[in-house]
Protein backbone atom coordinates (compact mmCIF):
# COMPACT_ATOMS: atom_id res chain seq x y z
CA UNK A 1 0.00 0.00 0.00
CA UNK A 2 1.22 3.56 -1.28
CA UNK A 3 2.08 5.54 2.12
CA UNK A 4 2.03 9.36 1.78
CA UNK A 5 3.77 11.09 4.16
CA UNK A 6 4.73 15.08 5.00
CA UNK A 7 7.85 16.38 4.02
CA UNK A 8 8.62 16.65 7.75
CA UNK A 9 8.39 13.08 7.92
CA UNK A 10 9.76 12.55 4.90
CA UNK A 11 12.78 14.74 5.50
CA UNK A 12 12.98 13.20 9.43
CA UNK A 13 13.23 9.32 8.14
CA UNK A 14 16.21 10.36 5.39
CA UNK A 15 18.11 12.11 8.11
CA UNK A 16 17.98 8.87 9.96
CA UNK A 17 18.65 6.55 6.73
CA UNK A 18 22.09 9.01 6.82
CA UNK A 19 22.85 7.41 10.13
CA UNK A 20 21.64 10.97 12.44
CA UNK A 21 21.81 10.71 15.78
CA UNK A 22 21.12 13.88 17.03
CA UNK A 23 20.12 16.92 16.05
CA UNK A 24 20.85 20.46 17.99
CA UNK A 25 18.27 23.28 17.43
CA UNK A 26 16.09 26.04 18.92
CA UNK A 27 12.81 25.63 17.94
CA UNK A 28 10.91 27.95 15.31
CA UNK A 29 7.22 27.88 13.73
CA UNK A 30 8.86 27.66 10.22
CA UNK A 31 9.60 24.24 10.43
CA UNK A 32 7.18 22.76 13.04
CA UNK A 33 6.80 19.57 10.53
CA UNK A 34 10.29 18.57 11.15
CA UNK A 35 9.46 18.84 14.78
CA UNK A 36 6.67 17.22 15.28
CA UNK A 37 8.39 13.87 13.09
CA UNK A 38 10.93 13.89 15.63
CA UNK A 39 8.55 12.74 18.01
CA UNK A 40 8.03 9.59 16.69
CA UNK A 41 11.90 9.06 15.66
CA UNK A 42 13.06 6.80 18.38
CA UNK A 43 16.76 6.46 16.89
CA UNK A 44 17.44 10.61 16.85
CA UNK A 45 17.98 13.16 20.16
CA UNK A 46 16.80 16.16 19.73
CA UNK A 47 19.07 18.63 21.63
CA UNK A 48 17.14 21.78 22.60
CA UNK A 49 19.44 25.23 22.74
CA UNK A 50 18.49 28.52 23.99
CA UNK A 51 20.80 30.11 21.18
CA UNK A 52 21.20 29.08 17.19
CA UNK A 53 25.07 30.11 17.98
CA UNK A 54 25.22 27.30 20.50
CA UNK A 55 23.40 24.97 18.04
CA UNK A 56 25.40 25.50 15.18
CA UNK A 57 28.57 25.14 17.70
CA UNK A 58 27.26 21.77 19.39
CA UNK A 59 26.55 20.95 15.13
CA UNK A 60 30.15 21.47 14.67
CA UNK A 61 31.63 20.12 18.02
CA UNK A 62 29.87 16.66 16.53
CA UNK A 63 30.84 16.48 12.98
CA UNK A 64 34.45 16.76 14.42
CA UNK A 65 33.61 13.73 17.10
CA UNK A 66 31.89 11.54 14.83
CA UNK A 67 33.75 12.21 11.42
CA UNK A 68 29.75 12.85 10.07
CA UNK A 69 27.93 15.52 9.48
CA UNK A 70 26.61 17.05 12.77
CA UNK A 71 22.83 18.76 12.25
CA UNK A 72 21.65 21.75 12.92
CA UNK A 73 17.69 23.29 12.75
CA UNK A 74 16.97 26.54 13.16
CA UNK A 75 14.38 28.89 12.13
CA UNK A 76 14.01 31.66 9.03
CA UNK A 77 15.64 35.31 9.32
CA UNK A 78 16.90 36.02 13.41
CA UNK A 79 17.69 32.38 13.92
CA UNK A 80 19.83 32.05 10.76
CA UNK A 81 21.29 35.20 11.43
CA UNK A 82 22.49 33.78 14.87
CA UNK A 83 23.82 30.64 13.53
CA UNK A 84 26.59 32.20 11.47
CA UNK A 85 28.63 31.86 14.29
CA UNK A 86 28.73 28.47 14.06
CA UNK A 87 28.36 28.14 10.46
CA UNK A 88 31.24 30.34 10.03
CA UNK A 89 33.67 28.00 12.88
CA UNK A 90 32.53 24.48 10.00
CA UNK A 91 33.72 26.29 7.57
CA UNK A 92 37.53 27.35 8.23
CA UNK A 93 37.73 23.92 10.18
CA UNK A 94 36.48 21.99 7.53
CA UNK A 95 33.80 20.32 9.38
CA UNK A 96 30.84 18.67 7.62
CA UNK A 97 28.18 20.30 9.05
CA UNK A 98 24.08 20.78 7.69
CA UNK A 99 22.03 23.76 8.75
CA UNK A 100 18.23 23.51 7.95
CA UNK A 101 16.46 26.59 7.79
CA UNK A 102 13.33 27.32 7.98
CA UNK A 103 11.92 29.60 5.29
CA UNK A 104 8.28 31.16 4.43
CA UNK A 105 5.60 29.33 1.93
CA UNK A 106 7.07 29.29 -1.90
CA UNK A 107 3.95 31.69 -2.72
CA UNK A 108 5.70 33.93 -0.19
CA UNK A 109 9.19 34.18 -1.62
CA UNK A 110 10.70 37.37 -3.12
CA UNK A 111 7.85 39.67 -1.33
CA UNK A 112 10.38 40.24 1.69
CA UNK A 113 7.43 38.75 4.03
CA UNK A 114 7.96 37.97 7.41
CA UNK A 115 11.32 37.33 8.48
CA UNK A 116 12.06 36.41 4.84
CA UNK A 117 15.93 36.30 3.63
CA UNK A 118 17.94 35.13 0.75
CA UNK A 119 19.99 32.70 1.32
CA UNK A 120 21.40 31.97 -1.19
CA UNK A 121 23.06 35.08 -0.88
CA UNK A 122 23.41 35.11 3.00
CA UNK A 123 25.41 32.22 3.05
CA UNK A 124 26.98 31.52 -0.64
CA UNK A 125 30.31 32.45 0.71
CA UNK A 126 30.56 30.52 3.65
CA UNK A 127 28.77 27.05 2.75
CA UNK A 128 29.99 24.64 0.42
CA UNK A 129 26.48 24.62 -1.00
CA UNK A 130 22.94 26.24 -0.23
CA UNK A 131 19.60 24.73 -1.66
CA UNK A 132 16.09 25.52 -1.60
CA UNK A 133 13.81 22.14 -1.15
CA UNK A 134 10.90 22.78 -3.75
CA UNK A 135 9.22 19.40 -4.32
CA UNK A 136 8.55 17.10 -1.43
CA UNK A 137 9.39 14.00 -3.64
CA UNK A 138 13.10 15.52 -4.08
CA UNK A 139 14.00 15.61 -0.43
CA UNK A 140 15.77 12.08 -0.45
CA UNK A 141 17.90 13.79 -3.28
CA UNK A 142 18.69 17.31 -2.01
CA UNK A 143 19.56 15.78 1.94
CA UNK A 144 21.97 12.75 -0.35
CA UNK A 145 23.86 15.25 -1.93
CA UNK A 146 23.99 17.43 1.40
CA UNK A 147 25.72 14.73 3.27
CA UNK A 148 27.81 13.51 0.78
CA UNK A 149 29.22 17.13 -0.18
CA UNK A 150 29.36 18.21 3.67
CA UNK A 151 31.44 15.03 4.22
CA UNK A 152 33.91 14.58 1.00
CA UNK A 153 36.54 16.61 -0.28
CA UNK A 154 37.92 19.78 2.46
CA UNK A 155 34.67 18.91 4.42
CA UNK A 156 32.27 21.73 5.35
CA UNK A 157 28.84 22.68 6.15
CA UNK A 158 25.84 22.82 3.43
CA UNK A 159 23.12 24.84 3.70
CA UNK A 160 19.22 23.38 3.17
CA UNK A 161 16.23 26.08 3.19
CA UNK A 162 12.93 24.54 4.00
CA UNK A 163 9.95 26.50 3.24
CA UNK A 164 7.09 25.51 4.92
CA UNK A 165 4.86 24.22 2.87
CA UNK A 166 6.99 22.00 1.17
CA UNK A 167 7.33 20.56 4.77
CA UNK A 168 3.34 20.84 5.13
CA UNK A 169 3.04 18.62 1.91
CA UNK A 170 2.43 15.25 1.70
CA UNK A 171 3.89 12.58 -1.05
CA UNK A 172 5.06 9.32 -1.93
CA UNK A 173 8.90 8.94 -2.55
CA UNK A 174 11.91 6.03 -2.53
CA UNK A 175 14.41 5.66 -0.13
CA UNK A 176 17.79 6.76 -0.33
CA UNK A 177 21.27 4.25 0.20
CA UNK A 178 23.33 5.88 3.37
CA UNK A 179 26.02 8.22 2.54
CA UNK A 180 29.34 6.90 1.33
CA UNK A 181 32.76 8.75 2.76
CA UNK A 182 34.88 8.98 -0.54
CA UNK A 183 38.34 9.55 -0.63
CA UNK A 184 41.29 10.17 -2.82
CA UNK A 185 44.27 7.95 -2.88
CA UNK A 186 47.87 8.87 -3.90
CA UNK A 187 49.45 8.08 -6.78
CA UNK A 188 52.32 5.50 -7.10
CA UNK A 189 54.42 8.57 -8.68
CA UNK A 190 52.89 10.92 -6.36
CA UNK A 191 54.53 8.04 -3.50
CA UNK A 192 57.77 7.01 -5.13
CA UNK A 193 58.72 10.95 -5.53
CA UNK A 194 57.43 11.20 -1.50
CA UNK A 195 59.78 8.50 -1.16
CA UNK A 196 62.49 10.23 -2.97
CA UNK A 197 62.34 13.71 -1.37
CA UNK A 198 62.48 12.46 2.34
CA UNK A 199 65.23 9.66 1.68
CA UNK A 200 67.09 12.90 0.47
CA UNK A 201 66.52 15.18 3.66
CA UNK A 202 68.59 15.92 6.58
CA UNK A 203 66.13 18.07 8.66
CA UNK A 204 62.61 17.21 7.59
CA UNK A 205 59.45 18.38 9.57
CA UNK A 206 55.95 17.31 9.96
CA UNK A 207 53.32 19.03 10.27
CA UNK A 208 49.71 17.12 10.82
CA UNK A 209 46.23 17.70 11.41
CA UNK A 210 42.62 17.04 9.52
CA UNK A 211 39.99 15.44 10.84
CA UNK A 212 38.68 11.72 9.23
CA UNK A 213 41.30 9.67 10.85
CA UNK A 214 40.28 6.14 11.50
CA UNK A 215 41.88 4.50 14.34
CA UNK A 216 44.01 2.18 11.88
CA UNK A 217 45.11 4.80 9.84
CA UNK A 218 46.02 6.76 12.79
CA UNK A 219 48.39 3.79 14.47
CA UNK A 220 49.69 3.16 10.76
CA UNK A 221 50.83 6.70 10.69
CA UNK A 222 52.08 6.69 14.40
CA UNK A 223 54.04 3.40 13.21
CA UNK A 224 55.47 5.51 10.15
CA UNK A 225 56.63 8.49 12.49
CA UNK A 226 57.94 6.07 14.41
CA UNK A 227 59.54 3.40 12.07
CA UNK A 228 61.48 6.56 10.36
CA UNK A 229 61.94 8.57 13.28
CA UNK A 230 60.63 11.58 11.85
CA UNK A 231 60.11 15.14 13.88
CA UNK A 232 56.45 15.44 14.12
CA UNK A 233 54.43 18.79 14.91
CA UNK A 234 50.71 19.64 15.19
CA UNK A 235 49.08 22.03 13.08
CA UNK A 236 46.97 24.94 15.17
CA UNK A 237 44.32 22.70 17.41
CA UNK A 238 45.02 19.62 15.64
CA UNK A 239 47.30 18.50 18.98
CA UNK A 240 44.93 15.15 19.55
CA UNK A 241 45.91 13.61 15.95
CA UNK A 242 49.06 12.58 16.95
CA UNK A 243 50.14 11.43 20.68
CA UNK A 244 52.15 13.79 22.18
CA UNK A 245 53.94 11.51 24.62
CA UNK A 246 55.77 9.98 21.60
CA UNK A 247 59.53 10.75 21.15
CA UNK A 248 59.02 12.24 17.78
CA UNK A 249 56.39 14.65 18.61
CA UNK A 250 57.71 18.36 19.24
CA UNK A 251 55.11 20.43 19.92
CA UNK A 252 51.63 22.72 17.99
CA UNK A 253 52.45 25.29 15.42
CA UNK A 254 50.34 28.07 15.80
CA UNK A 255 49.66 31.20 18.33
CA UNK A 256 52.37 30.91 21.23
CA UNK A 257 54.92 28.54 18.67
CA UNK A 258 58.07 27.21 20.52
CA UNK A 259 60.41 29.65 19.37
CA UNK A 260 62.70 26.83 19.04
CA UNK A 261 60.18 25.05 16.65
CA UNK A 262 59.77 28.03 15.08
CA UNK A 263 63.28 28.26 13.87
CA UNK A 264 63.31 24.56 13.26
CA UNK A 265 60.78 24.78 10.81
CA UNK A 266 62.39 27.71 9.15
CA UNK A 267 65.88 25.99 8.74
CA UNK A 268 64.35 22.65 7.95
CA UNK A 269 65.27 21.52 4.43
CA UNK A 270 61.93 19.32 3.68
CA UNK A 271 58.05 19.99 5.22
CA UNK A 272 55.72 17.54 5.32
CA UNK A 273 52.23 19.02 5.73
CA UNK A 274 49.81 15.96 6.29
CA UNK A 275 46.08 17.27 5.88
CA UNK A 276 45.82 20.80 6.96
CA UNK A 277 45.75 23.92 4.77
CA UNK A 278 48.86 25.63 6.13
CA UNK A 279 46.54 28.44 6.83
CA UNK A 280 47.26 31.75 9.00
CA UNK A 281 47.75 30.89 11.98
CA UNK A 282 49.74 27.51 11.36
CA UNK A 283 52.41 29.21 9.19
CA UNK A 284 52.79 32.56 11.81
CA UNK A 285 51.17 35.26 9.07
CA UNK A 286 52.53 33.09 6.13
CA UNK A 287 56.30 33.61 7.52
CA UNK A 288 57.74 31.05 8.85
CA UNK A 289 56.56 29.64 5.67
CA UNK A 290 56.88 31.74 3.28
CA UNK A 291 54.05 32.35 0.56
CA UNK A 292 53.84 31.54 -1.91
CA UNK A 293 57.00 30.21 -2.68
CA UNK A 294 58.42 28.45 0.42
CA UNK A 295 62.42 28.90 1.28
CA UNK A 296 62.56 25.06 1.75
CA UNK A 297 61.09 21.99 -0.29
CA UNK A 298 57.12 21.83 0.32
CA UNK A 299 55.10 18.22 0.43
CA UNK A 300 51.34 19.60 0.28
CA UNK A 301 49.08 16.27 0.99
CA UNK A 302 45.29 17.17 1.20
CA UNK A 303 42.44 15.44 0.55
CA UNK A 304 40.76 18.33 -1.66
CA UNK A 305 42.19 18.84 -4.84
CA UNK A 306 41.17 22.92 -4.69
CA UNK A 307 43.17 23.57 -1.90
CA UNK A 308 46.40 21.83 -3.54
CA UNK A 309 48.37 24.51 -4.71
CA UNK A 310 46.01 28.09 -3.75
CA UNK A 311 48.45 29.36 -1.59
CA UNK A 312 51.63 27.41 -1.53
CA UNK A 313 53.76 26.42 -4.21
CA UNK A 314 54.72 22.93 -3.73
CA UNK A 315 57.06 20.57 -4.55
CA UNK A 316 55.24 17.89 -4.68
CA UNK A 317 51.44 17.73 -4.44
CA UNK A 318 49.59 15.04 -3.08
CA UNK A 319 45.72 14.64 -3.56
CA UNK A 320 44.73 12.20 -0.50
CA UNK A 321 42.26 11.81 2.19
CA UNK A 322 44.12 10.77 5.35
CA UNK A 323 42.98 7.25 5.23
CA UNK A 324 43.75 6.69 1.88
CA UNK A 325 47.53 8.31 2.60
CA UNK A 326 47.89 5.79 5.98
CA UNK A 327 47.55 3.13 3.34
CA UNK A 328 49.95 4.24 1.17
CA UNK A 329 52.37 5.18 3.63
CA UNK A 330 52.47 1.07 5.35
CA UNK A 331 54.36 0.16 1.92
CA UNK A 332 57.10 2.55 2.53
CA UNK A 333 60.39 0.78 3.92
CA UNK A 334 62.58 3.37 6.14
CA UNK A 335 66.14 3.81 5.26
CA UNK A 336 68.73 1.50 7.70
CA UNK A 337 70.09 4.66 8.65
CA UNK A 338 68.92 8.47 8.68
CA UNK A 339 70.29 11.64 8.42
CA UNK A 340 68.10 13.35 10.87
CA UNK A 341 68.19 11.05 13.89
CA UNK A 342 70.18 13.98 16.03
CA UNK A 343 67.53 16.56 14.27
CA UNK A 344 64.80 14.55 15.61
CA UNK A 345 65.78 14.17 19.14
CA UNK A 346 66.76 17.54 19.52
CA UNK A 347 63.79 19.15 18.49
CA UNK A 348 61.76 16.52 21.37
CA UNK A 349 64.19 18.04 23.44
CA UNK A 350 63.27 21.22 22.78
CA UNK A 351 59.32 20.63 23.29
CA UNK A 352 60.30 18.62 26.43
CA UNK A 353 62.32 21.71 28.03
CA UNK A 354 59.31 24.51 26.49
CA UNK A 355 56.50 22.38 28.35
CA UNK A 356 58.04 22.54 31.62
CA UNK A 357 56.20 25.44 33.99
CA UNK A 358 58.77 28.14 34.93
CA UNK A 359 59.38 29.05 38.04
CA UNK A 360 56.52 32.25 39.34
CA UNK A 361 55.64 33.89 42.34
CA UNK A 362 52.01 34.85 41.43
CA UNK A 363 49.64 33.53 43.37
CA UNK A 364 47.61 31.56 40.13
CA UNK A 365 50.27 29.83 38.05
CA UNK A 366 48.27 28.91 34.84
CA UNK A 367 51.09 26.68 34.02
CA UNK A 368 50.74 24.55 37.03
CA UNK A 369 47.14 24.33 36.66
CA UNK A 370 47.09 23.39 33.21
CA UNK A 371 49.86 20.48 34.12
CA UNK A 372 47.72 19.28 37.04
CA UNK A 373 44.73 19.06 34.92
CA UNK A 374 46.58 16.83 32.43
CA UNK A 375 48.34 14.73 35.39
CA UNK A 376 44.59 14.29 37.21
CA UNK A 377 42.90 13.46 34.26
CA UNK A 378 44.89 12.07 31.71
CA UNK A 379 43.17 10.11 28.78
CA UNK A 380 39.50 10.15 30.57
CA UNK A 381 38.86 13.51 29.45
CA UNK A 382 38.06 15.75 26.16
CA UNK A 383 39.33 19.51 26.70
CA UNK A 384 37.44 22.07 24.96
CA UNK A 385 38.03 25.85 24.14
CA UNK A 386 36.96 28.67 22.59
CA UNK A 387 39.45 31.28 21.65
CA UNK A 388 41.62 33.75 24.04
CA UNK A 389 44.99 34.14 25.42
CA UNK A 390 44.00 32.00 27.80
CA UNK A 391 44.94 29.15 25.59
CA UNK A 392 47.92 29.37 25.08
CA UNK A 393 48.54 27.74 28.35
CA UNK A 394 46.41 24.89 27.24
CA UNK A 395 48.69 24.66 23.77
CA UNK A 396 51.62 24.46 25.70
CA UNK A 397 51.83 22.91 28.51
CA UNK A 398 48.53 19.81 27.85
CA UNK A 399 49.45 16.73 26.24
CA UNK A 400 47.13 14.85 24.15
CA UNK A 401 47.37 11.51 23.83
CA UNK A 402 44.05 10.31 22.25
CA UNK A 403 41.71 11.43 19.24
CA UNK A 404 38.74 13.87 19.86
CA UNK A 405 40.56 14.85 23.39
CA UNK A 406 40.95 18.25 21.85
CA UNK A 407 37.73 20.20 20.49
CA UNK A 408 38.68 23.83 19.35
CA UNK A 409 38.06 26.04 17.06
CA UNK A 410 40.90 27.11 14.45
CA UNK A 411 38.84 29.81 13.15
CA UNK A 412 39.21 31.45 16.42
CA UNK A 413 35.97 31.91 17.70
CA UNK A 414 34.57 32.62 21.28
CA UNK A 415 32.29 30.64 22.98
CA UNK A 416 33.02 27.43 21.19
CA UNK A 417 34.28 25.49 24.59
CA UNK A 418 30.45 25.24 26.69
CA UNK A 419 28.70 24.32 23.33
CA UNK A 420 31.81 21.51 22.40
CA UNK A 421 31.97 20.39 25.93
CA UNK A 422 27.67 19.59 25.75
CA UNK A 423 28.56 17.32 22.78
CA UNK A 424 31.61 15.67 24.26
CA UNK A 425 29.20 14.64 27.30
CA UNK A 426 26.38 13.41 25.16
CA UNK A 427 28.64 11.49 22.44
CA UNK A 428 30.98 9.97 25.26
CA UNK A 429 29.05 10.11 28.71
CA UNK A 430 31.55 8.26 30.48
CA UNK A 431 34.43 10.67 29.83
CA UNK A 432 35.56 13.87 31.53
CA UNK A 433 34.37 16.83 29.79
CA UNK A 434 36.28 20.14 30.57
CA UNK A 435 35.67 23.32 29.04
CA UNK A 436 38.18 26.20 29.38
CA UNK A 437 36.92 29.55 28.83
CA UNK A 438 38.28 33.13 29.42
CA UNK A 439 35.39 35.77 31.15
CA UNK A 440 34.77 37.49 28.04
CA UNK A 441 34.76 33.49 25.79
CA UNK A 442 32.02 32.30 28.67
CA UNK A 443 29.41 35.23 28.44
CA UNK A 444 29.46 34.58 24.82
CA UNK A 445 27.43 30.87 25.33
CA UNK A 446 27.05 30.94 28.98
CA UNK A 447 23.42 30.31 28.14
CA UNK A 448 23.80 27.25 27.17
CA UNK A 449 24.50 26.61 30.75
CA UNK A 450 20.24 26.11 30.59
CA UNK A 451 20.73 23.18 28.16
CA UNK A 452 23.65 21.17 30.14
CA UNK A 453 21.37 21.41 33.28
CA UNK A 454 18.50 20.22 31.41
CA UNK A 455 20.05 17.01 30.14
CA UNK A 456 21.76 16.44 33.06
CA UNK A 457 25.24 16.91 31.44
CA UNK A 458 28.19 16.59 33.95
CA UNK A 459 30.50 19.08 32.13
CA UNK A 460 33.48 21.54 34.20
CA UNK A 461 33.48 24.94 33.09
CA UNK A 462 36.78 26.24 34.40
CA UNK A 463 36.83 29.91 33.50
CA UNK A 464 39.90 32.02 33.64
CA UNK A 465 39.09 35.66 34.80
CA UNK A 466 41.04 38.35 33.95
CA UNK A 467 38.56 40.84 33.54
CA UNK A 468 39.84 41.58 30.29
CA UNK A 469 39.62 40.80 26.50
CA UNK A 470 43.09 39.79 27.08
CA UNK A 471 43.91 39.03 23.71
CA UNK A 472 42.52 42.29 21.76
CA UNK A 473 44.75 44.09 25.28
CA UNK A 474 47.95 42.33 23.68
CA UNK A 475 47.71 43.67 20.42
CA UNK A 476 46.46 47.04 22.05
CA UNK A 477 49.89 47.00 23.68
CA UNK A 478 51.83 46.33 21.00
CA UNK A 479 50.40 48.75 18.53
CA UNK A 480 48.26 51.21 20.40
CA UNK A 481 51.14 52.06 23.34
CA UNK A 482 49.08 53.65 26.32
CA UNK A 483 46.31 53.92 24.38
CA UNK A 484 43.73 51.30 25.98
CA UNK A 485 39.90 51.41 24.54
CA UNK A 486 37.18 48.85 25.25
CA UNK A 487 38.99 45.85 26.51
CA UNK A 488 37.94 46.17 29.98
CA UNK A 489 35.37 44.54 31.55
CA UNK A 490 32.34 44.36 34.07
CA UNK A 491 31.65 40.61 34.74
CA UNK A 492 29.18 39.04 36.53
CA UNK A 493 29.62 36.99 39.60
CA UNK A 494 30.51 33.86 37.84
CA UNK A 495 29.68 31.31 40.76
CA UNK A 496 26.80 32.49 41.47
CA UNK A 497 25.30 33.02 37.66
CA UNK A 498 26.34 29.39 37.36
CA UNK A 499 23.96 28.60 40.77
CA UNK A 500 21.26 30.28 39.15
CA UNK A 501 21.25 27.72 36.53
CA UNK A 502 21.62 24.84 39.16
CA UNK A 503 24.88 23.91 38.63
CA UNK A 504 27.82 23.49 40.81
CA UNK A 505 30.66 26.49 41.34
CA UNK A 506 33.40 27.61 43.52
CA UNK A 507 36.08 30.25 42.98
CA UNK A 508 39.98 30.17 43.65
CA UNK A 509 42.28 32.48 44.09
CA UNK A 510 45.49 30.27 44.69
CA UNK A 511 47.07 27.59 42.32
CA UNK A 512 46.82 24.80 45.13
CA UNK A 513 43.21 25.61 45.58
CA UNK A 514 42.68 23.97 41.64
CA UNK A 515 42.88 20.21 42.31
CA UNK A 516 40.61 19.84 45.27
CA UNK A 517 38.17 22.33 43.65
CA UNK A 518 38.14 19.92 40.13
CA UNK A 519 37.55 16.85 42.03
CA UNK A 520 35.01 18.33 43.49
CA UNK A 521 33.62 19.63 40.80
CA UNK A 522 34.27 16.75 38.78
CA UNK A 523 32.12 14.47 41.26
CA UNK A 524 29.07 16.72 41.14
CA UNK A 525 26.49 15.36 39.55
CA UNK A 526 25.47 17.86 36.60
CA UNK A 527 27.31 20.57 35.57
CA UNK A 528 29.60 22.81 37.46
CA UNK A 529 32.08 25.70 36.80
CA UNK A 530 35.38 26.56 38.93
CA UNK A 531 36.78 30.28 38.47
CA UNK A 532 40.16 31.04 38.65
CA UNK A 533 41.01 34.83 39.29
CA UNK A 534 44.12 35.93 37.90
CA UNK A 535 46.36 38.66 37.10
CA UNK A 536 45.94 41.15 34.48
CA UNK A 537 49.65 41.01 33.79
CA UNK A 538 50.24 37.73 33.22
CA UNK A 539 48.90 38.02 29.38
CA UNK A 540 50.13 35.11 27.71
CA UNK A 541 52.02 31.90 28.78
CA UNK A 542 55.43 33.83 27.45
CA UNK A 543 53.85 37.21 28.23
CA UNK A 544 53.50 40.05 30.77
CA UNK A 545 52.32 42.99 30.40
CA UNK A 546 55.29 45.49 31.81
CA UNK A 547 57.37 42.98 28.82
CA UNK A 548 55.48 44.15 26.13
CA UNK A 549 55.07 47.44 27.70
CA UNK A 550 59.20 47.55 27.97
CA UNK A 551 59.64 46.42 24.44
CA UNK A 552 58.17 48.87 22.92
CA UNK A 553 60.07 52.07 21.76
CA UNK A 554 58.49 55.15 23.29
CA UNK A 555 58.16 58.17 21.26
CA UNK A 556 60.20 61.11 22.19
Amino acid sequence: MTKYRSGGQILVDALRQHGTTHIFCVPGESYLPVLDALIDEQTISTVVCRHEGGAAMMADAYGKLTHRPGICFVTRGPGAANAVAGLHIAAQDSTPMILFVGQVPTNFIGREAFQEVDFKSMFDLLAKRVERVTDVKRIPEILSRAFHTANNGRAGPVVVELPEDVLRAQGVVDQVKPFVRVEASPGIEEMERFCHLLKNAKKPVVIVGGRGWSPRSRTIFQNFISAWNLPVAAAFRYQDVYDNTSRQYIGDVGIGINPKLKEAIISSDLLIAVCIRLGEITTSNYRIINAPTPCHPLVHIYPSIEELGSVYSADLYVNAGPNRFAEALEKLRPPVRYAWSSWSKELHDNYLSWTRPSKQTSRIHLGEIVKSLEKELGSKAVITNGAGNYTTWLHRYYRYSLPGSQLAPTSGSMGYGLPAAIVAKLLHPQCVSIALAGDGCFLMTSQELATAVKYDLSVTIIVVNNEMYGTIRMHQEINYPERISGTDLVNPDFCQLARAYGAYAERIDTTNQFLPALRRAIKFSGPSLIEIITDKEHITSSQTLSSIQSNIRKPD
